[in-house]
C-alpha cells in the first residue's frame, strides 16, 4: 500500500497535527522512562526544519472521555522540552487550541492535552474529528502503535486534511511489509506464548505467509499433546488440540514446515534455581512441567535461522522470566542478533516479552527492527487491516 511521507508535503508555514504516541510511565509527576518521547524526535524536528508547527495530539491511559487530573499530559512537558531542544507549549482545551494567543503560536511545539478526554476521540466521531481538523492544515500520524484503533486522531483525521506518515510509522510500516509484505525467502517467524486461544488468527494466517514457523513457550505443549505425546502437569490447553491439529494440517497444505520441540526442560516446580532436566518432548514425567526447550530444539531452531533470509519473533521459547528456563531464548536470541548483525537475516521482532527477553542478552539493539507497537504488531502479523494505516493510504 502506498502512503505518503513527510518527504512528500509542503509544511511551510503550515500547523501540523502530529498523532503521536507519548504514553510513558510517570511517577509522582515526573516521567521515569522518555524512550516514546524520544522516539518522535525525528518527526517533529522534520516537521520544523521544513517549516512547519507541530501540534501533538497524543493520548495517556483510558480516561473513557472524561477529564482526569492523573491522566494530564502536563507532566510530559519537561521531557518533551528535554528531548527536543525546544519550547513546548501546553494547550489545555480544544477551545484554547481554536483561539491560540500570539504568546502560544511563539512556542516551536504545542502540545495538545489528552485527546482521550474527549468521547468523540474513541467513538471516531465525524464532528469532533472536522473540530480537530480545523486545528491544522495538514495531518501527520506517527503513532503506528495506536493504528488498530479506529479513533478520530488515527482515522478520521486522515481524510480530512492532507495526510502522510511520520518517520517512526515511516520506518515501521517499512519494516513490516519487508517481513511480511515482500520479504527475502525463506521467511521464519517464531511465536512464543502461553496460549494457543489468544494467538489463533496469528498461526492461521502465519502458515500461508511463512516457510518456517517455530512454536514455543506453552503453546508448544499444546500441540505437543495435540500429538498425543503426554505433557504432565506442563501448562496446556487440552481444549484446543482440535485446534492445533487444524492449523498443523493448515501448514502441510501451505507447504509451511512446522518446528516444535524435540527436547524440552522440565521441573517439579516453577521457581528460580529449580532442580531441573532435559528429557526427550515424549519423555516428559506426569508429575513434571515442560518449561523451556532443550538444546536438541535450540540447534535446529538455529539451522532454521541459518536457512532463512528474514525472521519475524513474537514471544519467548521458554518461561524466559526465571533461570535455568531462558536457556532457549537466550541462545536462540544470541544466534538472531549474530546472523542479523552479520547482515545474513532481516530480523523483526515486537510484543513487550519479546522485547524484554531480546534485551535480557543484549540481542534488540542488533535486530533490523524492534517494534514497540504491542497489539497493533499482533494484529499486522494476524493480516488484519489497521484502520490507522488504511486512512493514510486513502
Amino acid at each position: 500500500m502506498a502512503w505518503k511521507t513527510l518527504d512528500d508535503m509542503d509544511l511551510s508555514g503550515k500547523t501540523v497535527l502530529t498523532r503521536v504516541d507519548i504514553n510513558v510511565p510517570v511517577e509522582n509527576g515526573r516521567v521515569t522512562d522518555a524512550t516514546r518521547i524520544e522516539r518522535i524526535v525525528p518527526t517533529v524536528c522534520d516537521i520544523l526544519a521544513k517549516g512547519g508547527k507541530p501540534m501533538l495530539i497524543a493520548h495517556f491511559g483510558r480516561p473513557k472521555g472524561k477529564v482526569v487530573d492523573a491522566m494530564s499530559l502536563r507532566p510530559l512537558v519537561p521531557a518533551l522540552k528535554d528531548a527536543l531542544g525546544r519550547s513546548v507549549r501546553f494547550i489545555e482545551t480544544l477551545d484554547g487550541a481554536e483561539q491560540l494567543t500570539d504568546e502560544m503560536r511563539a512556542a516551536d511545539v504545542l502540545l495538545l492535552e489528552n485527546i482521550r478526554f474527549h468521547p468523540g476521540e474513541e467513538a471516531n466521531d465525524p464532528a469532533f474529528a472536522q473540530r480537530l481538523a480545523g486545528l491544522g492544515d495538514v495531518y501527520c500520524n506517527d503513532a503506528f502503535s495506536a493504528a488498530h484503533r479506529a479513533h478520530a486522531s488515527t482515522e478520521a483525521l486522515a481524510h480530512l486534511l492532507p495526510s502522510c506518515a511520520g518517520r517512526l510509522m515511516e520506518a515501521e510500516l517499512t519494516a513490516l511489509e519487508a517481513a511480511l509484505g515482500t520479504p527475502k525467502r525463506p521467511v521464519l517467524a517464531l511465536v512464543g506464548g502461553a496460549k494457543v486461544s489468544t494467538k489463533l488468527d496469528l498461526l492461521s494466517n502465519l502458515v500461508e505467509k511463512v516457510d518456517m514457523l517455530v512454536i514455543g513457550g506453552g503453546m508448544a505443549n499444546t500441540f505437543l499433546a495435540a500429538q498425543g505425546l503426554d505433557v504432565g502437569k506442563s501448562l496446556c490447553e487440552h481444549d484446543m488440540t482440535d485446534t492445533a491439529r487444524a492449523i498443523a494440517e493448515k501448514a502441510a497444505q501451505t507447504g509451511c514446515e512446522i518446528l516444535l520441540p524435540r527436547d524440552v526442560v522440565v521441573a517439579k516446580e516453577f521457581r528460580a534455581g529449580a532442580e531441573a532436566q532435559v528429557v526427550a518432548a515424549e519423555d516428559c514425567p506426569e508429575d513434571a512441567m515442560i518449561l523451556d526447550a532443550g538444546p536438541d530444539s535450540v540447534f535446529h531452531i538455529t539451522a532454521a535461522m541459518d536457512r532463512a533470509q528474514t525472521l519475524i519473533w513474537n514471544g519467548p521459547l521458554g518461561a524466559f522470566e526465571i533461570e535455568p528456563f531462558d536457556a532457549a531464548t537466550n541462545a536462540a536470541a544470541a544466534h538472531a542478533a549474530g546472523l542479523s548483525r552479520s547482515g545474513k537475516l532481516v530480523s523483526v521482532a515486537g510484543g513487550g516479552d519479546t522485547v524484554a527477553a531480546l534485551n535480557k542478552v543484549d540481542a534488540a539493539s542488533q535486530f533490523t527492527y524492534i517494534s514497540t507497537a504491542g497489539g497493533a504488531f499482533l494484529e499486522w502479523m494476524e493480516g488484519k487491516t489497521l484502520p490507522g494505516v488504511a486512512a493514510l493510504g486513502g
